[in-house]
């Protein structure tokens, strides 16, 4: 590991503890900074009203930490819209934000257009399909950013346990996006979950980041800011155990075919001769391939968007 990178872990690296609430409560009433919560969402009926419920009950009502909370509905067809709602989140479908532009599906596109619809100068990402959700998982990502001026975006650090075994989960993290970051960005090498879902970052870093618009937004949005801000304005929480719903092997085939596109346009900016991915499944008839598109489309820095830089005017 590199020097530079152990000094990192070292300054960068923290416990959710390390900042009690009234400490973090006390860095936003000094400097006036507003907070945002977003959960891009895609048929999470099951858990996205019990995030909300607890984010507004522990951050909302009991101290005033968080100022919104915004459920972006990707499209879903079950009840997600309608729990999300009556947690008290305000709900906004994709399609409805910037409809000059098509939107297109990918977890990407929805944080990318959640720009549009939050106001809070710090917005906190958080995953729709989080189980036994606590409160420390926003003020954990937070708290580093209301607290120290240099610090420009954080990323939870946690245990995934995988059926019910401890350190199983992120498979993906291990097999595709670890060793792409220790041999191509290793001062990202330090980074315990560069693919995890829960993190927070300045807006005013945001909004000058393109976004892959599918699942390689996570590691893009690390590389480019590393790149835009350096490694020092980047840092980690522990917030303890994320418990999630894990996807199949194929799915998990198809994610990394994503992530390692975002890799290779940083990497050349060139093109992708074969954008696509083939697998297989079992048939009638035998072995069937399947074949997926890879995402090859990523979203503009917001500050290049006419109606972003209107709002701000406004």
């Amino acid at each position: 590991m590199l020097e530079e990178v152990e000094r990192w872990l070292s300054t960068r690296s923290w416990s959710v503890t390390d900042r009690p609430l009234h400490q973090v409560l006390a860095a936003k009433r000094a400097t006036g900074q507003t907070v945002s919560v977003v959960l891009p969402a895609l048929n999470e009926e099951e858990t996205v009203g019990d995030i909300v419920a607890v984010v507004r009950h522990d951050l909302m009502q009991q101290v005033p930490l968080v100022d919104e909370v915004v459920v972006v509905d990707s499209g879903s067809t079950d009840r997600t819209a309608e729990v999300a709602a009556a947690a008290g989140a305000r709900v906004v479908h994709r399609d409805e934000i910037l409809p000059r532009i098509p939107a297109v599906p990918g977890k990407g596109e929805v944080l990318w257009r959640s720009l549009l619809v939050t106001s809070g100068d710090i917005v906190c990402f958080v995953d729709a399909d989080l189980r036994d959700f606590s409160s420390d998982f926003v003020t954990g990502i937070a708290g580093p950013l209301l607290t120290d001026p240099e610090v420009q975006l954080v990323k939870a650090m946690y245990d995934r346990p995988l059926a019910g075994a401890a350190g199983q989960g992120g498979r993906v993290t291990e097999l595709m996006a670890r060793p792409l970051l220790n041999m191509h960005w290793p001062q990202l090498a330090g980074f315990v979950q560069p693919l995890g879902g829960e993190y927070a970052a300045r807006r005013s870093l945001l909004e000058q980041l393109p976004f892959p618009v599918g699942y390689g937004v996570e590691l893009g949005m690390l590389v480019d800011a590393l790149h835009l801000v350096g490694l020092d304005a980047l840092a980690q929480v522990d917030v303890g155990v994320r418990v999630h719903r894990h996807q199949d092997g194929q799915a998990l085939g198809r994610m990394a075919a994503a992530i390692y596109r975002t890799a290779q346009l940083r990497l050349a900016r060139g093109h992708l001769i074969r954008p696509s991915l083939t697998q297989f499944e079992r048939g009638e008839d035998g072995f069937e391939p399947r074949t997926y598109s890879v995402d090859t489309e990523e979203r503009p820095p917001m500050t290049e968007i006419a109606e972003y830089a209107a709002r701000k005017v406004a």
